[in-house]
């Protein structure tokens, strides 16, 4: 007990000795909030007020000697904004966002009307279109109204040009943008930053998920901003999404739903259609949202539960089809379709506090908890699956105060996530494949026990503190907004353990090999440190951000921001002496020569990879200027021209940070037996006879390996760069009538990338277009290097064009169109969209030219539309088109030498008329109707037809190359393969609001 009292007092005190420092100096944030700012013109000295319809908090400000006045730290929402007498305006301002509002007269004609949780008010909507970032709001009628595969709210991120949402065949989702990875982007929740710092996927718990990152009956808008935001935005790379959270209002709402699907409602897959039979699945999506007032216009609360249960059909396709007959009947037989069972619970709940009328007080949590089945598709078969616990909990507490010309707010953060995949088999793996050419076996089929075990996160707190001055006069008028945040955050990375064993068999037409010629396995390594590798990682970052209205036309948005990041892990490593001892030693294959000289005649320096636990420094050059403007022709928002120019800094992930560590622990070794369908090189030490032995336990392989000999090693550059983006953009924003339109050319540069090359070399260096990858040339005694350096670039050039006009209940229509064009290209072949960070074919990354790069679609058009039909039906549609993604390999045609790494783009499909051209087609529709029950209840009735038309967008190709060494690649779909978007679905959804 006493333990927590002092637990409480310290907290207490960090709390008030934070506030107080705020409250002092102009102490300097991070937060990236998703709080709106309203300025413009008022009687000059006079207050202007702002109270919100649905809360009734009010917030005040002084306007100046010129009248001009700025209110920030407004949640979204609708406002009765007043300056006095005759000038009463009653708007609605939109998620982080800045808008203009003159107060001098009350203008002429009702606004349109907005509906606020079943109460509807007459508000106009104010734009944002002063600013230099590139950005689209998503409304909450367009969440609630347009066609959705998923219920992540990120989908309709997919309607912003540059921006793609995409869903694999397992029914994971990933957010991108442009032509970087998905760990690219951040995502911003009431401010905080959901970064991943360990894994995939950019947001926490996404890396490899079906689950929805937040509830999305907790959200109440966002802003996807693709590039040039401002200095307040940190560990991002490509786009930022920051969204408002909803919160309970003076009137006590409610919501209820439940959403389902199953194989009756759904087309075939290409795989089921192949084999003849279809995959019992089923969706179903539920939950509850409720908040109301505690104290009338002082507290309130919110609180909202989604689940998922899915049972999602998968296809598992042979890499070479035409040796399925070969392969023996008990594993030709799990080939076809699958399934990949998931559940979810997500929980998020928020209390607000006005106690005063300049302070706001808000708790929120989010708790997360999945089990998904995957790893299953393609060639790998349902027994080499995995079984993932996916945990995410955050816990924020937030304080704003508000002032005449001030505005600070203090926000304490906590964050627990853990990603845990284990395999559904434990035993051998067989990998049965196809030899196609030195070094490029081709995969058939994967079965039995798949990966081994991995325990990754990241947990910790952080504190920050955000502080605007508004109405600063000097030369116009500034909202200058600056901050500082501390974050300290312990990583976790559990790369592998000696479950499973993988086996290959040789398969031709001759039949499968009754003998495996090859054998990977892991044992583990004592007295290098412990099997799970962790490290605390500090974060330091800080910004000033001046928002400069020069005049009615100019604005001008000037920002800088720095960052720190010092992971102990990468910095205070020392690679151990073993290691060095064999790296700097004599090469028995070099009489007279040290491994260390074999390596430099490969062009590699191995002292640039020798840590001491000194000689590494955290970096401290993160200096990102953010600079933009706003040029608004005819001052009247109708005609505005923006551009900027910035530099943005992510982060490299923990889990390729560890590896020298947790490689060094679990040492992976491969032999290849000799009486198998292939020989090898009897003079090498992994060069064996099978014995059935080795079937029954890895102990037995484990028996081969002598004492603590790893079979891979890696280092990684002790000058390793931080990755970053440079971005550039020129635009014009347009307001015809109901329309707003925008049309953008950007450049994007992204950097540093961590890539892990072969660092092997023989004596002579050689050359690996002659020699092929010379993986029986590692450390003398040790095994394979992997050396690890920053590298991996892409550039793209956009254009980007969007055009909406925003639903309105007067209306009764909105449509949303976006198209992007795309030249990108990138420096490393087969990046999966971004997520491939191993390239073995080449002696290092500059082997590897810039190709188009496989990230993204050269033309993507979107498009969304909803409106109301007779008897209270809603109908609404979404178009999606887009070029096929080129397809990256390494080619083998017959040439002398080696395969190299290529890129041509594949054929496409038809779309209602012209040639073959897309590589995705998808049209869904909605229907939705409400029944009102009278004193604020209805039922709700809502039909979703996805994929209408049912086009198969196979994502699956067989790849020729050419042959004769002429290069003529050719592809052609593997119609029993994998489709990137869902066969033809129909989902009923039944909900009740109150």
């Amino acid at each position: 007990m006493r333990k927590r009292l002092l637990l409480r007092k310290k907290l207490l005190a960090s709390l008030i000795t934070a506030a107080v420092a705020a409250s002092v100096v102009p102490a300097i944030a991070w937060a990236q909030s998703a709080d709106s700012a309203l300025r413009g013109k008022a009687p000059a000295n006079g207050e202007v007020t702002a109270k919100n319809v649905a809360t009734g908090a009010v917030r005040r400000t002084k306007s100046a000697a010129d009248g001009s006045y700025s209110l920030v730290g407004l949640p979204p929402g609708t406002y009765q904004v007043d300056a006095g007498p005759g000038t009463e305006r009653t708007v609605t301002l939109t998620v982080a966002s800045t808008a203009t509002l003159d107060l001098a007269a009350t203008p002429a004609g009702a606004p349109p009307t907005t509906t606020l949780e079943g109460v509807t008010v007459n508000a106009t909507t104010l734009t944002e279109v002063k600013t230099s970032e590139i950005g689209t709001t998503v409304s909450l009628h367009q969440i609630q109204t347009v066609p959705q595969i998923t219920r992540n709210f990120l989908e309709f991120a997919d309607t912003v040009p540059g921006m793609v949402f995409n869903v694999d065949g397992a029914g994971n989702t990933k957010l991108q943008g442009g032509a970087q990875s998905g760990s690219a982007i951040n995502v911003y929740i009431d401010g905080v930053g959901q970064k991943n710092y360990v894994l995939q996927g950019g947001i926490s718990g996404q890396d490899s998920s079906q689950g929805n990152p937040f509830p999305q009956l907790a959200i109440g808008e966002y802003k996807v901003i693709t590039s040039n935001y401002k200095a307040e935005y940190d560990q991002i790379g490509s786009a930022a999404v920051t969204a408002e959270t909803k919160s309970g209002t003076n009137d006590f709402h409610g919501e209820v739903f439940g959403t389902y699907t199953d194989d009756h409602y759904r087309d075939e897959t290409p795989a089921e259609k192949h084999a003849g039979k279809q995959t019992q699945s089923q969706e179903k999506e539920y939950g509850f949202a409720v908040g109301g007032p505690i104290i009338q216009d002082t507290m309130h609360f919110f609180f909202t539960y989604e689940g998922k249960k899915f049972n999602t059909p998968t296809a598992i396709v042979s890499g070479v089809p035409q040796l399925d007959a070969f392969l023996p009947a008990n594993v030709s037989s799990q080939i076809g379709s699958g399934s990949l069972p998931f559940t979810e619970d997500l929980y998020f709940g928020k209390i607000d506090w006005e106690f005063s009328d300049r302070d706001r007080l808000e708790f929120s949590a989010k708790v997360r908890k999945e089990d998904q089945i995957g790893n299953i598709g393609g060639t790998q078969a349902t027994s080499f699956g995995s079984d993932t616990k996916n945990s995410d909990n955050r816990f924020d507490l937030r304080w704003q105060h508000s002032a005449d010309r001030w505005f600070n707010e203090v926000l304490l953060n906590y964050e627990d996530a853990k990603w845990k995949p284990t395999p559904t088999t434990f035993g051998n793996a067989s990998i049965y494949t196809f030899p196609a050419g030195v070094n490029n076996d081709q995969i058939i089929l994967q079965t039995g026990g798949g990966q081994n075990s991995q325990n990754k996160g990241q947990k910790g707190p952080a504190l920050q503190d955000d502080l605007t001055f508004n109405n600063i006069n000097w030369h116009g008028d500034h909202t200058v907004k600056m901050g500082i945040k501390f974050k300290e955050v312990d990583l976790t990375a559990q790369q592998g353990t000696t479950e499973n064993p993988r086996f290959f068999y040789d398969v031709t037409s001759a039949g499968t090999s009754p003998i495996p010629y090859k054998v990977d396995f892991q044992t583990a390594v004592s007295g290098v440190g412990t099997p799970v590798v962790k490290s605390k990682d500090k974060q330091l970052g800080t910004y000033i951000q001046d928002d400069w209205v020069v005049n009615d036309k100019l604005t001008l948005n000037l920002g800088v921001r720095w960052d720190y990041d010092k992971n102990p892990s990468y910095l205070n490593f020392v690679t151990p002496a073993r290691a060095t001892t064999a790296l700097l030693g004599p090469d028995p294959n070099a009489p007279g020569q040290s491994y260390a000289q074999s390596l430099a005649n490969g062009g590699i320096n191995i002292n640039d990879y020798i840590s001491n636990g000194h000689n590494r420094k955290a970096i401290k050059d993160e200096w990102q200027p953010r600079l933009g403007f706003s040029y608004d022709i005819n001052a009247d928002e109708q005609h505005v021209v923006i551009g900027g120019i910035g530099r943005s800094y992510d982060r490299d992930l923990y889990d390729y940070l560890q590896v020298e560590q947790s490689d060094a622990q679990f040492g992976g070794h491969q032999f290849f037996f000799n009486n198998s369908s292939r020989t090898c090189d009897t003079t090498a030490s992994n060069c064996i006879n099978f014995d059935p032995k080795y079937l029954n336990g890895v102990s037995n392989l484990q028996a081969l390996v002598p004492g603590n000999t790893p079979g891979e090693y890696t280092l990684i550059n002790n000058d390793l760069k931080v990755p970053y983006s440079d971005q550039i953009s020129l635009g014009m924003r347009n307001k015809i009538g109901d329309w707003n339109t925008s049309a953008t050319v950007a450049r994007i540069v992204s950097k540093n990338g961590l890539v892990f090359t072969l660092g092997n070399r023989p004596p002579s260096g050689f050359n690996f277009l002659q020699n092929g990858q010379a993986w029986g040339d590692g450390i003398p005694g040790i095994g394979s290097l992997i050396l690890g350096n920053s590298g991996i670039e892409t550039k793209n050039n956009q254009l980007l064009l969007s055009a909406d006009k925003p639903y309105t209940r007067d209306s009764g229509w909105g449509v949303t169109l976006a198209y992007t064009y795309s030249d990108a290209k990138e420096n490393l072949q087969d990046s999966q969209r971004g997520n491939n960070h191993y390239a073995f074919d080449g002696p290092n990354i500059g082997y590897y030219p810039f190709q188009t790069s496989n990230a993204v679609s050269k033309h993507r058009f979107v498009s969304t539309g909803t409106i109301d039909g007779p008897w209270g039906f809603t109908y609404s549609a979404k178009l999606v088109l887009a070029t096929p993604l080129p397809i990256h390999d390494i080619g083998c045609y017959g040439a002398p030498g080696p395969c190299g790494p290529h890129a041509f783009i594949p054929p496409g499909k038809r779309f209602l008329f012209g040639g073959d051209v897309f590589g995705t087609r998808d049209i869904d529709f909605s229907i939705n109707k409400n029944f009102d029950l009278t004193r604020g209840m209805s039922i709700y009735l809502r039909g979703d037809l996805l994929n209408a038309f049912n086009y198969k967008n196979i994502n699956d190709y067989i790849v020729n190359w050419g042959a004769n060494g002429v290069l003529n690649p050719m592809a052609v779909y593997n119609t029993s393969g994998g489709i990137s978007t869902p066969t033809r679905t129909f989902k009923l959804t039944l909900g009740f609001r109150f």
